[in-house]
């Protein structure tokens, strides 16, 4: 109980100082918290619609999928004939049926042909209006469509648009392109999932979407009362003889729940372990808090052991305190967590897809893992100051507060460090010189972890040097000032080198990270250069597959020597091995393709490979089952027949683009796929006539005016396409690593608060002796910059190796070219220098406005 009543007093009167400890529990355990009811809200949200909109049982084709999505290779849905919903009805046990059809192989247009398609990435279904429709949407405008000059839109979409009704939309399908006009709007009585949804009549849904009436995507049975799904299930297959995929509600919504699930699952994991990297870095927080705790309080403690408490007795009292800390943190964290949750949910609905805080859901794990985390986290950070404390002499009451640094321990950390330093170095060697990307990935792995350790334990160390250094080119020009930041800042070094630790960890991660993007994308550009030697490609963003009069449209542009079509087809493959390899992808495309992608072949030309009955493998394919220029493969087509090939060509691993495909002519694919079977051009390169390139390019963007839902894009385009998404996902990860970096100026905050105090008399002596209250927050601040920038310094360097090292195994995957983002670098250290700055703002701030007096009565 002593122990209690001691920590209590000790956590009360230094609560200012432990403040910003457990802000650094309060984001970690927030961003956990937060993450985990968000995808649980999300997961819920998603549950409830899909019970809500699936029927007791579904009958669609056999080859659409269990999810519900209907869209082939051809950009038409799979489809069943209208008479097998009049089986349907007949079955015993069924109480109504009713015929549908969707697709989301659709782009709806505005009058001006500005798409109406989700920013979000969510899909645009079109569809005929239902029952089941009806369940999930209510008319709140207008009127549902009744003839092919009229369409009905969701709510949502028609207030970001600015859409009303009478309005033109156009639906541009497979099929063709038809205009009609809004009759009504339908506002959401479930969660918006944030797709765009249209509607028609159905004989005009199936003639836009299908090409054909009578002809049904799906048909949704209602059961009688007291029939099972299950049961009615059962009778339904039997009637139609398992010529349909026959679905529950349940095997529909578990399906559908599982493909987001996957989605969820990635990004639940993402953010935890960013939450993960922000408790590491508030571990040296922690860490340096109580360290300095314990050195200001080192006469107190040695009084208290004076009197008859024992080590354990004062190792206890320090732990208490950090379980108070925890425990206080925690809970905070928990709450914030909730309110990070509820604000993502709101940011989800400006992106378009409406989460209502009635779904919001917390399970009672996410609370108890939220304050095991935050205390578990903080009493373990707080070991090692703890057993420092314990080790405190009664002989210390008479000595002056601080004790000096155990040189051994300082000894024994630098072999250590430099150890595992050395361990990391030659494991991340070993994985530069890895002859497989998934051999070396392990070694870079234990590289990483390795050397971010040695360089946290013989931090320390290099902080001696590399802060004099610093000093030498950022101090010395501020006189008297600089080197007495230049001394504070070494005074301590295992203080020094625990607060830039801490910023280090995320400055390395976003080092490494631009080195490999930029990496990427500067192989990416190169390969494009040295491989493509078509000048423009046109395709889809979402992987829409571009329809027939799209290409005819292409075709008729002015200024073009050549256009290629580029088709992709599923198939099982028949080696000369006697193995058979399922579901291959062929790559069918014109003959010019092999001049458009000069793609390097370890065997044959891949010219002849679009020679009738002949094909190319990749060779990496071709050593597995020991294919040979000559030898036969037999090509099973999944939507057409058997044929056998001959293999003319042996592409080689060594490339970016196209890594891994198989060529054949569109022309010999033809003879085994019929036409209703063929799949529509996933992609179209175009050539221009010699000279004619700028006025080709603005032909093309002509000829596809109606079709907004592709983009033309030259190689120009098409790179800053590709830097701009791997930018996009840098920027959304540097995001993420922000909390750590704010955790880390946390540190720095904490680590000159306390030193603040710790060196009170200090400072008032040198205001004593003449030092201004200017000059006094200048130090304090110049050495925040300085600890700063050896964090980042640190930081910056290891990170640059970890992505240099990350790029040599990309190598192995054709990204051959190693590019450092120098200003970015540059950018980030810079940064680094402002962040000192705004970290010492209060605690100069406090040290200017001390009473001179006081502070040097200070005991």
């Amino acid at each position: 109980m002593t122990v209690l009543k001691t920590s209590l007093r000790n956590f009360l009167a230094h609560k200012g100082r432990m403040a910003l400890s457990a802000v650094a529990v309060l984001l970690s355990v927030a961003f956990v918290c937060g993450t985990l009811v968000f995808t649980d809200t999300m997961n819920t949200t998603f549950d409830k619609l899909f019970a809500a909109t699936s029927s007791d049982v579904t009958v669609s084709a056999k080859k659409s999928s269990d999810t519900g999505e209907t869209v082939s290779g051809n950009g038409k849905p799979p489809v069943m004939p209208a008479s097998v919903l009049d089986e349907v009805k007949g079955v015993r046990g069924v109480k109504s049926a009713e015929g549908t059809v969707f697709s989301t192989s659709v782009t709806v247009v505005d009058a001006d042909k500005d798409s109406l398609s989700p920013s979000s990435g969510a899909p645009t279904i079109v569809g005929n209006w239902n029952t089941n429709d009806a369940r999930t949407m209510e008319i709140t405008s207008g009127a549902a469509p009744g003839n092919a000059g009229q369409i009905m839109v969701d709510a949502d979409t028609a207030d970001k648009h600015g859409l009303g009704l009478g309005d033109e939309l156009g639906v541009i399908t497979a099929v063709g392109t038809h205009r009609a006009k809004i009759s009504g709007i339908a506002d959401f009585t479930v969660t918006n999932p944030g797709a765009a949804m249209f509607y028609l009549d159905t004989g005009t849904a199936q003639r836009i979407l299908v090409g054909e009436t009578g002809v049904y995507t799906n048909v949704n049975v209602t059961a009688a009362s007291g029939v099972t799904d299950d049961r009615l299930k059962k009778d339904v297959s039997a009637a139609l003889g398992g010529a349909y995929k026959v679905q529950t509600a349940k095997e529909v919504a578990d399906a559908n729940a599982e493909e987001v699930g996957d989605f969820m699952g990635v990004l639940k994991y993402a953010m935890l372990g960013f939450a993960g990297i922000a408790f590491l870095v508030g571990i040296f927080l922690i860490i340096n808090t109580f360290s300095m705790l314990v050195a200001q309080r080192t006469r107190e403690i040695g009084l208290m052991r004076a009197i008859g408490s024992s080590r354990r007795q004062v190792n206890r009292s320090v732990l208490v305190e950090a379980l108070l800390l925890g425990v206080v943190g925690s809970v905070l964290g928990v709450a914030a967590g909730v309110g990070l949750a509820v604000g993502l949910m709101k940011l989800m609905g400006l992106m378009g897809m409406e989460l209502s805080t009635g779904d919001l859901t917390i399970a009672w794990t996410t609370p108890v893992l939220g304050l095991v985390l935050g205390v578990v986290v903080t009493v373990l950070a707080a070991y090692l100051p703890a057993r420092r404390a314990g080790r405190i002499s009664p002989m210390a009451a008479l000595r002056d507060a601080g004790t000096p640094a155990d040189a051994k321990a300082g000894a024994v950390r630098a072999v250590l460090g430099l150890l595992l330093t050395g361990a990391g170095g030659y494991a991340l060697y070993l994985a530069a010189d890895a002859g497989k990307a998934s051999d070396g990935s392990l070694w870079l792995g234990l590289g990483v972890v390795a050397s971010l350790i040695g360089f946290v334990v013989v931090g320390p160390v290099l902080a001696a040097g590399v802060v004099r250094v610093l000093s030498v080119v950022l101090l010395r020009a501020f006189g008297p000032v600089g080197r007495m930041a230049e001394r504070n800042a070494l005074r301590n070094p295992r203080r020094t080198g625990a607060t830039g630790a801490a910023l280090m960890i995320g400055l390395a991660l976003v080092a490494c990270l631009s080195v490999v993007g930029s990496s990427m994308v500067a192989s990416a550009t190169d390969q494009l250069d040295k491989t493509v030697g078509t000048d423009f490609i046109i395709q889809n963003d979402q992987g829409q597959p571009i329809t027939e009069q799209a290409v005819r449209a292409v075709k008729s542009a002015d200024g073009l020597e050549r256009v290629t079509e580029y088709k992709i087809l599923d198939a099982d493959l028949i080696t000369p091995d006697g193995k058979r390899s399922k579901n291959e992808t062929i790559n069918a495309a014109d003959p010019s393709y092999a001049e458009d992608v000069r793609t390097k072949t370890v065997a044959g030309d891949l010219a002849d490979a679009y020679r009738p009955g002949s094909m190319s493998v990749f060779e990496g394919f071709a050593e597995e089952h020991g294919i040979d220029i000559g030898s036969p493969v037999k090509v099973d087509f999944k939507d057409g027949t058997t044929a056998t090939l001959t293999v003319r060509a042996i592409t080689s691993d060594e490339v970016v683009i196209d890594k891994g495909a198989m060529y054949a002519s569109i022309t010999t694919v033809a003879k085994y796929v019929p036409a209703e079977d063929m799949p529509l051009d996933l992609l179209v390169f175009a050539t221009a006539k010699e000279g004619q390139q700028e006025a080709a390019y603005q032909a093309l963007k002509t000829a596809l005016h109606d079709f907004p839902q592709y983009q033309v894009r030259d190689q120009t385009d098409y790179k800053e396409a590709l830097k701009d998404q791997i930018g996009q996902l840098l920027n959304m990860i540097y995001g993420l690593l922000g909390l750590a970096i704010i955790v880390a100026i946390l540190g720095v905050v904490n680590t000159l608060a306390l030193s603040v105090v710790e060196r009170t008399r200090e400072i008032g002596l040198m205001r004593a002796i003449g030092l201004s209250r200017r000059q006094l927050r200048r130090m304090i601040r110049l050495e925040s910059v300085v600890i700063a920038l050896f964090g980042a310094l640190l930081g910056l360097g290891l990170g640059m190796v970890w992505g240099a090292t990350a790029q040599q195994l990309l190598a192995l995957e054709g990204l051959k070219v190693l590019d450092i983002p120098w200003p970015t670098i540059g950018g980030v250290f810079a940064g680094s220098a402002f962040v000192g700055l705004f970290a010492a703002l209060v605690p100069a701030f406090r040290a200017g406005r001390m009473n001179v007096l006081n502070a040097i009565a200070t005991d």
